[in-house]
Formats: structure tokens, sequence, C-alpha cells
């Protein structure tokens, strides 16, 4: 991915230039410029290229020069001149590069590829497990094992449930907890609205400088991303799927994000070239249940994915040994308030248990305080509950006086 980049701005570009003009962390890039150089080394047996006592990997395919960029002291790579010629003879098919020569000989030899050595190190990674989950998302064991089940065996999943359950903190870290470590570089998160598009979500036409250019979308470059490590896990996370047309936004790609049509090629409506989502990319997304005003999920997209209904926590061994920190007594009294009036949301037939309450109002506390208690349950819980029972004033009467009385004394 980096490489057909840089041939598309001409061999040359800093890693922030790549990240601005094809998204990702600059950070990701520079990870890019080290893996290459790694796999070049490896694959023709190449002699380490040494700086004093590091070696400097990325050097086998990359100039470099010492550039200021926004003020700030950075670096720009360059391709190596007999890199960038074999690369011209060879169809990127999946990119419109446009290319432009290299200066001249002497002009390359400005760049420098020692004098101002980076940091290569890679940083140490954070270890993240089904423990580290389980301790923040507030979880039952045995669901968690039945969710990465779901998300093996589909690739696509979708966490629904009313807000307040940690949809979208619970994706981020069931990423992780796969992964088995935080890693930002393999994770991508989007949010759908009634405007995003085909062309924003894989391909279409932008205004740039000299009018409009085909500009590759955010799922295409991720799935590109993806297809350069097989051997790796991508995550997709998509909040709020169903506020978009995802007909209209998947386009083609409705049916190679089945399983069963991974790595499979289908031709592109802007540019009439082959793509396929290849298999390590999986795809969570999360969806309102409680929001009555969004249509459901298309049919055609529904049999894609597996469905799972996330629970409030207040029952997790997590939630309680943050409940037992907290060690407050009214604290104690408003979740078992909570939990009686779950049990009544599931039970009335207007509603049912994806319009529970969720754990997250009452996380995140070091300290519980009597103000801040009452702040949550009068301008979250509270006005939430008005919209459920707007036709039904004597259950919003019953609820609001039960859950007021906690503080009284």
């Amino acid at each position: 991915q980096m490489i057909k980049a840089m041939m598309e701005l001409g061999g040359i570009a800093s890693c922030k230039k790549l990240s601005s003009t094809f998204g990702g962390h600059p950070s990701s890039y520079v990870g890019d410029t080290i893996n290459l150089g790694k796999r070049s080394k490896k694959y023709f047996n190449l002699p380490a290229c040494m700086d004093g006592k590091q070696e400097r990997l990325f050097a086998i395919p990359f100039l470099r020069r010492e550039i200021t960029e926004d003020g700030k002291k950075s670096y720009e790579y360059k391709i190596r001149p007999e890199l960038f010629a074999a690369l011209k003879e060879i169809d990127l098919s999946d990119v419109s590069p446009r290319y432009r020569d290299f200066e001249s000989a002497e002009e390359s030899a400005s760049w420098e590829n020692d004098e101002h050595p980076i940091q290569e190190q890679e940083e140490e990674s954070v270890p993240y497990s089904k423990a580290e989950f389980l301790d923040e998302v507030y979880m039952q064991a045995e669901r968690y094992d039945t969710l990465v089940a779901l998300l093996e065996n589909k690739k696509n999943l979708i966490l629904q449930g009313a807000p307040g359950v940690g949809k979208t903190f619970a994706a981020k870290r069931l990423a992780y907890s796969i992964l088995g470590e935080v890693n930002e570089d393999r994770i991508e998160f989007v949010q759908f609205h009634q405007n995003y598009s085909y062309e924003d979500f894989i391909m279409g036409y932008k205004p740039d400088e000299e009018g409009f250019k085909l500009t590759p979308g955010i799922f295409y470059r991720f799935c590109k991303k993806a297809e350069n490590h097989p051997n790796e896990k991508y995550f997709f996370i998509i909040d709020e799927i169903n506020r978009g047309n995802m007909s209209k936004i998947f386009g083609e790609l409705l049916l190679l994000i089945e399983k069963d049509y991974r790595n499979t090629n289908v031709t592109l409506a802007y540019n009439g070239m082959p793509f396929h989502v290849p298999s390590n990319v999986y795809i969570i997304g999360m969806m309102n249940t409680a929001d009555r005003s969004l249509a459901m999920i298309d049919y055609a997209l529904r049999r894609r994915f597996s469905f799972f209904e996330m629970e409030p926590g207040f029952t997790s061994e997590g939630f309680k040994k943050y409940q037992n920190d907290l060690n407050n007594e009214t604290f104690n009294l408003l979740i078992q308030k909570i939990i009686e009036l779950n049990r009544a949301i599931e039970q009335d037939d207007s509603l049912g248990a994806g319009f529970r309450i969720g754990h997250s109002y009452f996380c995140g506390q070091t300290e519980c305080s009597e103000d801040w208690m009452k702040c949550v349950v009068n301008y979250d819980i509270i006005p939430m509950l008005e919209e459920y029972w707007f036709d039904d004033k004597q259950s919003l009467t019953k609820w609001s006086n039960q859950l007021k009385g906690v503080f009284d004394d």
C-alpha cells in the first residue's frame, strides 16, 4: 500500500503527506518503510545496513532526507531510482498512479541515508487479552466467548442494544483482545450518517487543484492495507451502521463482504479495476435498538452479519468489582433500582430488552458523589424514560419517583 501510494505521489513523500492523502496514522507508514526493508533484506539475502550499532532497514528501498514540515523536523522518503524504474514497468492495477521522473543523479546524491537517523525500534506493545476485556467491558465470560466465535465464523458482526450498554467501547476492545495487543494500526473506525456515500466508502471523484480526481475511500484503502499483511487480522468498525443507506454505501461489495466470497474479485464501478475484500478483514458494526426513528437494517445486508445483543453489565464480575471499589451504599441502592427498572422495561410489550438502561451511565468514577448520581438520574435516565413512556404517564411517574427516592433520607 505504501509503495503504491508513493508512486501516485511521484515516488517522494513524507509519512505525514501519505497520511493526509490516503488516510491512516503517520506512524503506520513509518512501520511500513521498516517492514518493506525487512522483507527485502530477507528475500534477497542482503547484508545489514548499519549506522554504528543501529541497523537501518528503511535504507534498503528508500533514500531519506531531513525536512521541515509544519515548523517541525521531519523526514521525506524517496523510492530508490532503480526500484522506481522497475516499479514503472509493473502494472499496478488497483491504482492510477501519476508518474514523474526523479531528479538528476547529482540531485539524488543530496539525499542522505544516515546523517539524521530516526528511531526505528518498534514501540513496546501493550498486551490485551480476554481478562483485560472482561475487566473493562463488564460482560460475562461465556458471552465474550460467544462474541468471538460469532466474529470468527461470520467475519461480520453487529453489536446492537440500547444507548449506554457500551457497544462502541466494546467493539474496539474486542479487536484488541483478538489481536492480543492494543494496536491502532490494524483498526479503522468510521461513523455512518444519512449523507455517507459509496464515494466516501469505496471510491469516487473528489475536487482537487486540477478539477476532479478519482480518490479511494476509507474502506478501499483499509482493504488494500490488510491485503499486504495477509497473516494479520484487521478490524473495520462502523458506528451507527443503520443510519446510512448501506446498499448504496457498499454497492457491489455487498456480495464481497460475505465470508464465502472473500478474496473474490469484482470490477469496481468507477475505475473498472478488480477489487476484493481480504479474508483477514473483520467488520464490526454498532446500532441502537432504541432509536425508533430509524428503519431496520437492510435485509440483503442483514443476512451477511451475525447480530449480538449487548446487555447491561450490572451483574458481571467486572462491574461488581467496580461497584465494590466505590463502596457507596447509595450507589448500591441505585444500581439495584436500575436492575428492577430494566426488568420492567423488558416486560413492557411496547419496549423490550433492547431498551434497557446500560451500565455505562454509571461507569468511569473513582469517587461516587451524590451530586453525580443525581445528575445521572435527572439528566440521563429520566429524560430517556420520558421518551420510552411518552404515552404512559403512570409508568413514567412511578419509576421517576422510585429513582429519585433512592436519595431520600
